[in-house]
């Protein structure tokens, strides 16, 4: 359905928000077609977003709180998934990484819109250890690598040009250097998840909700009301 228009006050068209919605026509998405653990499902899911075409499919919104409960959040790239939990890398020295150090708490979701698909992940959260943060630098670009040398993430800066000139300084320092390290201040963040929950759309807003919950005897299902 196409959102309803109208005038503004200035004669521009402005979007009438409570007309927008997008019916929801999604299969149905029950407990049978769960694979036997979060890690399968969520790999499972993601190869399908990969295969729809989704524009970067392994973006996920990243929320964090500050130690006064106060929330933010942002996108950031899923760069490793396994049993252990999900995993992203940044500076250790920027916003989401002192909300993390502070609280050591985090949830993040895929939003596959084209596919009417959601996952949340919630859960504690650890550095990722030095050997796996080497082996994830190694396979980023030259200059994201600059990149990461360069800025300082979440630092208030005097313009553009403060952050090329840095980046022009840093290129000159490893100019002769054709392995680049990673900075002391970067690495990464695994999230372990104590809930998993798959989000499907469906029909008059009756949308499948099932999740994995960790329990102290394992995981367990759970359907919760859309």
């Amino acid at each position: 359905m196409m959102p309803e228009i109208k005038d503004g006050v200035d004669g521009d068209a402005v979007v009438r928000l409570p007309g927008m919605r997008v019916a929801y026509e999604g299969a149905a998405f029950d407990e049978s077609a769960l694979a036997e653990t979060w890690t399968a499902q969520l790999q499972d899911w993601l190869n399908q977003a990969v295969s729809a075409g989704v524009a970067e499919p392994n973006a996920m919104v990243l929320a964090t709180a500050d130690p006064e409960g106060r929330p933010s959040s942002r996108t950031v790239l899923c760069k490793g998934l396994d049993e252990r939990g999900v995993v992203f890398y940044t500076n250790y020295t920027s916003t989401k990484s002192h909300d993390l150090t502070a609280t050591r708490y985090a949830s993040i979701t895929f939003p596959w819109y084209a596919l009417q698909r959601q996952v949340h992940v919630r859960g504690e959260v650890e550095k990722v250890n030095v050997a796996e943060t080497a082996e994830y630098w190694a396979s980023r670009p030259r200059g994201s690598q600059l990149g990461a040398w360069a800025s300082p993430q979440s630092r208030v800066v005097d313009g553009r040009r403060a952050l090329e000139t840095a980046l022009h300084g840093i290129e000159r320092r490893f100019a002769d250097v054709e392995k680049i390290p990673f900075p002391p201040h970067w690495g990464g963040w695994r999230i372990r998840p104590d809930v998993v929950e798959f989000w499907q759309g469906r029909e008059d807003r009756m949308h499948d909700r099932l999740r994995y919950v960790r329990t102290d005897d394992g995981w367990q299902i759970e359907r919760v009301a859309p």
